[in-house]
């Protein structure tokens, strides 16, 4: 059992997909990262421009879709449009956790002057299908995932909307080693990389209650229908500089409101604030690559000069646990599960080549945090 890597800037383990450390200990995330302030940026925001150009005189309606869940990059996503003189019609996939906040901020997005289409899937169908998604790969938001990449898409194609505008590029944010995947387009090969559906399509969960018919809605259309009626899928971070905190600045401006409570997953107060179970989506992490959400936010604030390595590894460490009950609770109420039956089907995903038995509570040897306080085995 070798111990992790850990990035000599930022505090992620070569365990966390996408990971790859150059010979200097650097994960491509900070590489990345790094070139930003080389990238030129104006040429971009003219690049963006030459698109909106292209789509206004081809739409016959709306000029675009927008993926949004009214979260801070949805408000970014939005704004950035309208200040383009495009006409969105906004597209949300309303998952069964959504909160009041997340509702607000929804609305409120929505008031800033957009129409919005909501897909709801059948309720009975989409709680099959989540069970057995987190039996099977310890992901409870696979479904969501599926449906965000998918049906954006299939409206746009339904109603010759020649423009789908999603946010940031997570392969070039949080790295890759395919430098194909880090531009503008978000394609087949993107999304089998960084679609979180575990390769799979919504043909392949078909069966036990869930028919062919009933995932009408998780067909991602074909890239040949996409070609032959023109119509572009690209990311908004690769035209014009992403960053959480100025996503949220912009949102913020717009009414968009943060959780009182403080952080729900990560660091952010802002991030992760509209789905009641988020928590459960993150959590399986910690086993089978010894992260938590917390990990990715700092180092997004390390990367944009906000933090120190240090101070981020203080704060993994202050942190301690971070097993999100309120979260598990609601998401066993949902499936009608044990607490017990959640977490033996976590452990089920557990890296052993990571983890290891150690005075009767599971440890990583090599970790980034000395004498972190290893929690007790809720299982």
């Amino acid at each position: 059992m070798a111990p992790p890597r850990y990035c000599t800037r930022c505090v992620l383990p070569d365990t966390r997909p996408g990971v790859d450390l150059d010979a200097d200990g650097v994960c491509r995330g900070c590489l990345n990262a790094a070139t930003k302030g080389a990238i030129d940026w104006t040429k971009r925001a003219e690049d963006f421009s030459v698109v909106v150009e292209n789509v206004k005189r081809r739409a016959r309606g709306h000029d675009c879709v927008i993926p949004v869940s009214g979260g801070k990059d949805s408000y970014w996503q939005v704004v950035t449009c309208l200040e383009h003189g495009l006409t969105p019609l906004c597209v949300t996939y309303a998952y069964p956790g959504r909160t009041e906040l997340g509702t607000k901020n929804l609305d409120n997005l929505v008031g800033i002057g957009v129409d919005h289409v909501q897909l709801r899937l059948n309720p009975e169908v989409e709680r099959r299908f989540i069970a057995r998604a987190f039996d099977r790969f310890g992901i409870s938001g696979l479904v969501s995932h599926m449906a965000i990449y998918a049906y954006p898409v299939q409206v746009a194609a339904a109603f010759d909307i020649p423009l789908v505008v999603y946010g940031e590029n997570s392969a070039f944010e949080y790295g890759t080693d395919d430098q194909s995947l880090m531009g503008a387009r978000v394609d087949a090969k993107w999304r089998a990389r960084f679609g979180v559906t575990e390769g799979t399509t919504a043909d392949d969960w078909v069966g036990e209650g869930i028919s062919a018919k009933s995932l009408a809605s998780l067909r991602f259309p074909d890239d040949d229908v996409l070609e032959e009626k023109d119509i572009r899928v690209v990311f908004l971070g690769h035209y014009f500089s992403w960053d959480p905190q100025r996503s949220f600045a912009i949102a913020r401006q717009h009414g968009f409101s943060a959780r009182a409570e403080g952080a729900r997953v990560g660091h952010y107060d802002f991030v992760n604030i509209d789905d009641d179970m988020i928590g459960v989506h993150h959590h399986p992490k910690w086993h089978k690559f010894g992260i938590t959400r917390t990990w990715d936010t700092l180092s997004m604030e390390i990367r944009a000069g906000r933090m120190t390595r240090d101070e981020a590894i203080a704060r993994i460490g202050a942190a301690g646990d971070e097993t999100p009950w309120d979260d598990i609770r609601v998401f066993c109420e949902y499936l009608g599960i044990s607490e017990a039956k959640y977490f033996a089907t976590v452990e089920r995903f557990r890296n052993l080549d990571l983890w290891a038995r150690v005075d009767g509570r599971w440890q990583i040897p090599g970790f980034l945090v000395e004498d972190f306080e290893w929690p007790e085995d809720p299982a």
